[in-house]
This record gives C-alpha cells, sequence and structure tokens, in this order.
C-alpha cells in the first residue's frame, strides 16, 4: 500500500463539478493499493500517515503530527502509485490491486481514520476528479509498508 502525502494549506476534490471533499490545513493524502495489500498493511500505513511528523513545531521544526497541528486528511484513491515504470515508455499496473480489494482497502482506510479521531474528506472511488491543491512547503512524501 501507498501513500503520497502532501502538506496542504487547503485542498478539494471536484467529480463533474460537485465538490466531493474539501479541507484547509492538513494532508492531501493520494492513496494506492497493491495486490498484496489486506487489513494489517492498511492500519499499519494509516496510522504512519496519522502519525507522521511533518508539520512545524513553535520552532519551525518538522515534529508535529496531522492531529497536533489541528489537520485534517483528504484521502483519494489512485490507483496509478501502484504502477510499475522501470520498463519501457507505458506503465505497467499488473502490481495493481483489483478495484473491489481496492475500493475495500480504500474505504477501510477511511474508515480507520475516522474512528482515529481523525476529521477526514475523501474523493469518489474509481471517479474521473479534478484535485486542487495548495502545497504548503512544498512538502510531499512517499509513504509506504
Amino acid at each position: 500500500m501507498i501513500a503520497l502525502v502532501q502538506r496542504v494549506s487547503t485542498a478539494k476534490v471536484e467529480v463533474e463539478g460537485r465538490v466531493t471533499g474539501e479541507i484547509d490545513r492538513g494532508l492531501l493524502v493520494l492513496l494506492g493499493v497493491e495486490r498484496q495489500d489486506d487489513g494489517e498493511r492498511m492500519r499499519k500505513l494509516a496510522d504512519k500517515v496519522m502519525k507522521y511528523r511533518i508539520f512545524s513545531d513553535d520552532e519551525g521544526k518538522m515534529n508535529l503530527n496531522v492531529r497536533q497541528a489541528g489537520g485534517k486528511l483528504l484521502v483519494v484513491s489512485q490507483f496509478t502509485l501502484a504502477a510499475d515504470t522501470g520498463k519501457g515508455l507505458r506503465p505497467s499496473f499488473s502490481g495493481a490491486g483489483k478495484p473491489d480489494q481496492a475500493q475495500a482497502l480504500y474505504q477501510e482506510f477511511v474508515a480507520y481514520c475516522r474512528s482515529s479521531g481523525m476529521e477526514v474528506e475523501t474523493g469518489e472511488f474509481a471517479a474521473d476528479m479534478q484535485v486542487s491543491l495548495t502545497n504548503d512547503g512544498p512538502v510531499t512524501f512517499h509513504l509506504q509498508v
């Protein structure tokens, strides 16, 4: 399971002109599911995302996690993160989770974060989404378990 995490001052997702999720300060989490992923890997990644210290403390050092910084999560499914780009000029998605597996783990990820007390907004699974953001920093990390 892969999360591309971006610290944002604002982010939103639109589907066919309708806003499905929007946050101010927080993390935009682009979430990719791979074939070998399961509930245990999902929980490990969700905990890592929520506890990852990438917000500045009073001294300007990255010592705070999203909850400590008073931020929210915007979680967007993105199967292209699971692409194999090692050969040729066209990505292979053979390692990506099947749609039913990916959707279930995406929904579990969101539910798990919410049950941990996080405010979570979402995109729409398998939809053509327009994601806009203001990356704060810019700060972007590729997290994997």
